[in-house]
């Protein structure tokens, strides 16, 4: 649970962050008229409502299973990171871009420069707080792990789109900020549009990566490598196993893992020998790893194993 209650802190973090910044943008936009003013305030609307929309998620993902769902909905979270990443997309870079070009051909002068300048001043302060908040809960969970590496295997969207959102979020302001000043000191209202535009492009990039995470999720990813050995590990060393043939896993959320395993018992074991077998090699792995939400065990030698596993790599029907 603690990877949940970090990511629902950097959420939380988030949220707080983007009202205020919000808040502030739409008053600046409004007093100013300036486009990529305007594009941020719109930014951190959606940054706002996506943070709602993932609390909402986790909400949902937590009910307790049912007969509809036998195994939980783990799942609606990466659900509900998906439609974040949609609404981005959508309403953040789509109205940005529709922003720009609007400005682009008509332009307007910003009436009130100095004003963008202290909101945007303001904005990336209560944004790198978030974003402070937010990499540490993302860091804590993946530690040793270089930040790539840490987006690419982690199961929790909520902790990277919230690091991701808050990136583009401080990206969007040193570009608003660089527009405005262009937009004066050039006398060229057009650099407000341009701003605009590329705070739109960079939405729409950000909205892209977080979908296809989230994408691959929501179908089905394995746990992590070192959860797969670790089982592989403990059910081979149990008692009355003559081998740990290989495993399926697939991450139904965050904290939630369901694992298939093929395993050899020994051959004097009788039926009853084998049930009490498994049931001691699932409560260790319990023990050890209270992710995994479903255990199946495939009494299978080796070879039938290998067999099978050979058959379903060429893409042909798997013998049962």
């Amino acid at each position: 649970m603690a990877a949940s209650t970090d990511s629902k802190i950097a959420v939380y973090a988030a949220l707080a962050g983007n009202l205020l910044v919000a808040c502030t943008k739409i008053a600046a936009a409004a007093w100013t008229g300036s486009s990529a003013m305007m594009s941020e305030a719109i930014h951190s609307v959606v940054d706002t409502a996506n943070e709602l929309v993932l609390l909402y998620g986790f909400h949902r993902a937590s009910r307790p299973p049912d007969r509809q769902h036998p195994l939980g909905h783990g799942r609606e979270l990466y659900f509900w990171s998906f439609i974040v990443a949609v609404l981005l997309f959508a309403f953040g870079a789509g109205v940005s871009l529709y922003e720009g070009v609007l400005h682009l051909m008509e332009p307007r002068p910003i009436e009130d420069p100095t004003v963008n300048f202290i909101v945007l001043g303001l904005s990336f302060v209560f944004e790198a707080a978030s974003w402070w908040v937010a990499v540490r809960q993302f860091r804590r969970a993946a530690p040793g792990l270089s930040y790539v590496e840490a987006f690419r295997r982690s199961k929790d969207p909520p902790a990277f789109m919230v690091v991701f959102e808050d990136s583009a979020a401080l990206v969007g302001i040193v570009i608003a900020a660089a527009a405005t000043a262009a937009a004066v000191v050039f006398e060229q209202p057009a650099w407000d549009g341009i701003g605009s535009i590329l705070i739109g492009l960079l939405l729409a990039a950000t909205s892209m990566v977080l979908a296809r995470e989230s994408k691959s999720l929501l179908i089905g990813e394995p746990a992590d490598p070192e959860l797969a050995s670790s089982i592989l590990e403990i059910a081979r060393t149990s008692e009355g196993v003559l081998a740990a043939n290989g495993l399926l896993t697939v991450q139904l959320s965050p904290q939630q893992v369901v694992v298939a395993l093929s395993i050899e018992f020994s051959d004097h074991l009788r039926a009853d020998d084998i049930e009490r077998t498994v049931v001691a090699i699932e409560a260790a792995l319990r023990a050890r790893h209270p992710v995994i939400a479903a255990l199946f065990v495939k009494p299978q030698t080796n070879v039938r194993y290998q067999d099978v596993r050979a058959r379903q790599l060429q893409g042909g029907p798997a013998p049962a």
